[in-house]
């Protein structure tokens, strides 16, 4: 077997475990969401949607605070079917910031089935990409 052939042969093996190794890598992604406008809701919501059905492994992570909350209050959510749904599954946690929480007024008790609090919304963020979560900030 010629030196050309080694080579060629090695080069198109391991470009095969390189490619098999990046595919199984996780697909775990966190939103940072701030806006109340109920467009961009619905489009998170078709966001996630795509994702797990395209990879049902995923992990997401939609982080809430300024004005986005309405998003996950009972009464003022327009996806709030969605949210619930995605919430109480085991793929997909809604996590809300608890200073926006008292900025805005809004008790525990006033979000909807499946979200979940977290005292810092910028340090879940912080802590959600060191542990390998892409990070994608979600505009209008």
């Amino acid at each position: 077997m010629s030196m050309k052939r080694v080579f060629l042969t090695t080069a198109f093996l391991l470009g095969i475990i390189l490619q098999s190794t990046a595919q199984q890598r996780p697909y775990n992604i966190v939103f940072d969401i701030t806006t109340s406008d109920t467009a961009t809701h619905q489009r998170v919501i078709r966001w996630i949607n795509g994702i797990l059905t395209s990879h049902p492994d995923a992990k997401i992570e939609v982080v809430f605070y300024g004005k986005a909350l309405d998003m996950i209050v009972k009464g003022k959510s327009t996806v709030s079917g969605d949210v619930i749904k995605l919430g109480t599954g085991k793929k997909v946690t809604f996590a809300v910031c608890e200073h926006a929480m008292q900025v805005f007024n809004i008790s525990k008790n006033q979000l909807l089935d499946g979200v979940t609090t977290v005292p810092d919304a910028l340090y879940e963020l912080i802590i959600k990409q060191a542990d390998g979560y892409g990070y994608i900030k979600v505009t209008n």
